[in-house]
């Protein structure tokens, strides 16, 4: 591990999607990375594909005791060294309108995109040099996925937006915080991305929604969503964000990838609310159910 000392990235959700996109752009620029996954079939088909540049820590984010000892591992391997970088990828969406979703659904979700974010970034923060301690190097940095959901949020995918838009609020109070130590914090919010989450959403059950008048709008959105998530940028694109994030002398407090800057990321938070209403409205035929009622 010493020849390769300032080189060291952990990547959380590294098995499929953006994470892997993030583990393959990494390795690829010379990184050591240790990449968090949940069962040992992942663990195993990783290290098996990345050989003696990865390393595979098994940990749900909202399990501190797993955080724990994953850090003991880390850190045994850092040998008094600086990790360089935290890439909070780790994630979850659970659709759902609010009136009517499990508020154990919405406990998870938060849990998982929110509290166990930041149960990891205070338990890897001394790894980056945010912990007084004695190490050697520069300081590392972190970068976290957040979301254009984070910036608007749309109907049956408003748990997610909560987390999302706490994350942000997060990130922008960590950033500050941070400042005394050297740490730079950047996050990522992607748009729609090309990745198997779409072939998992066409499995996702409304059908605990059909008693309410919710059920036909969540199935056209759902149809929606997996039709241009399919066609949107690869994770590479947000892959390219996370490095430039790591490795840019200045890199901004934000970096948005999506396909269509003004239409998918500058427009919508700055349209009027009910402006904006109207639109979701029609995109939802919210309209014809008002006049059906």
């Amino acid at each position: 591990m010493s020849s390769i000392a300032g080189r060291v990235i952990l990547v959380t959700g590294a098995s499929t999607g953006i994470g892997a996109a993030c583990v393959d752009k990494l390795i690829a620029s010379g990184f050591f990375v240790f990449g968090s996954v949940r069962t040992d079939l992942d663990a195993q088909r990783l290290q098996i594909r990345y050989g003696r540049n990865f390393k595979p820590l098994k940990f749900d984010v909202t399990n501190d005791q797993d955080i724990l000892r994953s850090v003991e591992c880390v850190d045994r391997q850092l040998a008094g060294a600086k990790l360089a970088g935290l890439v909070n990828n780790a994630g979850m969406a659970t659709p759902g309108p609010l009136l009517h979703i499990p508020m154990s659904k919405f406990r998870e979700q938060i849990a998982v995109n929110l509290t166990g974010q930041l149960q990891v970034i205070q338990a890897f923060a001394p790894c980056l040099g945010a912990g007084g301690q004695n190490r050697s190097g520069p300081p590392g940095r972190i970068v976290n996925m957040s979301s254009v959901a984070g910036r608007f949020a749309a109907p049956f995918l408003g748990a997610y937006s909560a987390s999302k838009f706490g994350f942000e609020a997060l990130s922008d109070a960590l950033r500050r915080e941070l400042f005394p130590f050297g740490v730079k914090l950047i996050v990522v919010q992607p748009g729609m991305i090309a990745t198997p989450i779409w072939d998992k959403a066409e499995d996702v059950d409304f059908s605990p929604y059909d008693h309410t008048i919710y059920a036909a709008p969540a199935r056209r959105m759902r149809e929606w969503i997996i039709n241009k998530g399919r066609l949107a940028p690869s994770a590479d694109k947000v892959a390219d964000a996370v490095l430039y994030a790591l490795v840019a002398k200045n890199p901004p407090a934000r970096i948005g990838v999506v396909q269509n800057r003004l239409i998918d990321y500058f427009l919508p938070p700055l349209l009027p609310t009910k402006l904006a209403d109207w639109l979701v409205m029609r995109q939802m035929q919210f309209e014809d159910m008002n006049k059906k009622r």
